[in-house]
C-alpha cells in the first residue's frame, strides 16, 4: 500500500502498548485528529505528553484537530446542534487538512491518524476523514487494538452489514448504498452540542 495512511484509536492502551502498535506498523508520523487533544481517563495521551514522548521513539507528532477534528467551530456545519459531516467536509480548513496528510504521505512519512475510539467505525476518523481520503485515491487502513490491519474497503463492508445496508441491489449503485451506510453511522456518532455549548457558539458567532 504505497503512500497509505493508517488510523488508530488510543483507547485505554498503556503508553508502551500504544507505541508498540505504532512501531509494529512502521508509523513515523502520528497526526492527532481529536478536536480536543486531551483525555481525563487516559492522560498519557494528552497533547503535551505525546509531543514529548513520541519524538523520543522516532515518531513525529502533529496536531490536526483544527483541520480534521469532528467538532467544528464553524456554525454552518451544524443542523439542530449536530455536526453534519457533508458540510464539514466541504470547508476549506478540512480540505487543507486532507492535503497536509496527503503531502506528508507522499514525502515518505508513514502516517497514522489518531483519535480516541478503539473501534474505527465508531469514530469520525473512519466515517469522515478516511472516507474523504479514500475518495482522493489515497489508500487507508485501520490499525486495531490487537494489532491487525483492516483495509478501509473491508471496514466499509463491515459497516454496511452493521447498519443493515446491502452492498448491491437492483435500484441503487454501490456508491449510493455505501453513502447511505455512512449516513446512518454518522447519525449515530456525529458530535452534538449541548445547550450551554450552543449558546457559547452563538455568542462567538455574533
Amino acid at each position: 500500500m504505497e503512500n497509505a495512511v493508517f488510523t488508530i484509536g488510543h483507547s485505554t492502551h498503556p503508553r508502551e502498548r500504544f507505541i508498540a502498535l505504532l512501531h509494529q506498523h512502521g508509523i513515523t508520523a502520528l497526526c492527532d485528529v481529536r478536536s480536543k487533544p486531551y483525555s481525563r481517563m487516559n492522560p498519557q495521551f494528552d497533547r503535551e505528553e505525546l509531543e514529548k514522548i513520541l519524538p523520543e521513539q522516532g515518531i513525529e507528532y502533529r496536531f490536526l484537530g483544527k483541520e480534521l477534528g469532528a467538532r467544528s467551530d464553524d456554525r454552518r456545519c451544524y443542523e439542530g446542534g449536530k455536526v453534519q459531516y457533508e458540510r464539514l467536509a466541504e470547508t476549506d480548513v478540512f480540505k487543507q487538512g486532507l492535503k497536509r496528510v496527503d503531502r506528508g504521505a507522499k514525502e515518505g512519512f508513514r502516517i497514522a491518524l489518531m483519535c480516541a475510539e478503539k473501534e474505527p467505525l465508531e469514530c469520525h476518523r473512519a466515517i469522515l476523514v478516511a472516507r474523504h481520503l479514500a475518495a482522493l485515491g489515497i489508500p487507508v487502513a485501520h490499525i486495531h487494538a490487537d494489532g491487525h490491519i483492516e483495509s478501509h474497503d473491508a471496514a466499509l463492508s463491515r459497516l454496511a452489514r452493521m447498519v443493515h445496508v446491502p452492498e448491491e441491489d437492483l435500484f441503487h449503485s454501490h456508491e449510493e448504498l455505501m453513502a447511505e451506510a455512512y449516513r446512518r453511522q454518522e447519525e449515530r456518532i456525529a458530535y452534538e452540542v449541548d445547550e450551554a455549548s450552543d449558546e457559547t457558539m452563538k455568542g462567538a458567532a455574533e
